[in-house]
């Protein structure tokens, strides 16, 4: 009709799938949007980076016992509500980490002897904080805690390390108290400041006991 030639609709759908696939092979994205697109996608993991993760990073520095239960009952909690916990000692909290019965270290200078005197010998040598009355108030203490029923400062960290807590001692600390790595208990990690600063720049809570 009207001189024009009759086409198949096979051959008109043929035609217009080739001219979709060349037009498919020739469309690139403009040089600007690209730019765009990346600067967005860095901006997004930089962001990322920024949010805190499921982890929890607490800095013990006394060496008190009752403030020492509170780091273990914190930890301990956090671990078990599923976030990772690290545990930073440092000085006096070195103490809560000493082996009971711990090897004698022969390479300290008289200073640090004095130190090892005066310092608790273990978690069981612990004072607290307030009332302490020449280890009365400890004593007290522990045993309120096992009328109450409510384990003790040693259980806790058995069961801190049961749940995969990240228990590190301070090794700044260590060298200035002349602690040796001997002294505490095995499987402790060794570290300084950047390495609980790692953890707790990507944590959610973080806490100075």
């Amino acid at each position: 009709m009207n001189g024009e030639s009759p086409v198949s609709i096979e051959q008109s759908k043929g035609g217009s799938e080739a001219r979709q696939d060349q037009i498919g092979t020739k469309e690139t994205i403009p040089a600007a949007v690209a730019a765009e697109l990346a600067a967005i996608r860095k901006e997004i993991a930089e962001l990322r980076a920024q949010v805190p993760e499921d982890r929890a990073a607490l800095v013990v520095f006394s060496g008190d016992l009752d403030r020492a239960i509170a780091a273990f009952v914190i930890a301990t909690g956090a671990a078990a509500a599923g976030l990772e916990t690290t545990l930073f000692f440092t000085f006096w909290g070195l103490s809560i980490l000493k082996k009971k019965n711990g090897a004698a270290i022969s390479k300290r200078d008289l200073m640090q002897k004095m130190f090892a005197m005066m310092t608790p010998s273990s978690s069981e040598s612990l004072g607290v904080s307030k009332m302490n009355y020449f280890g009365i108030g400890a004593t007290m203490l522990r045993t309120m805690m096992k009328k109450q029923q409510v384990a003790s400062l040693e259980d806790l960290i058995e069961l801190a390390r049961e749940l995969g807590v990240r228990i590190i001692g301070c090794t700044m600390s260590m060298d200035v108290m002349g602690i040796d790595k001997a002294e505490l208990f095995d499987g402790i990690e060794l570290g300084g400041v950047a390495t609980f600063m790692g953890e707790a720049a990507r944590a959610r809570v973080s806490l100075f006991i």
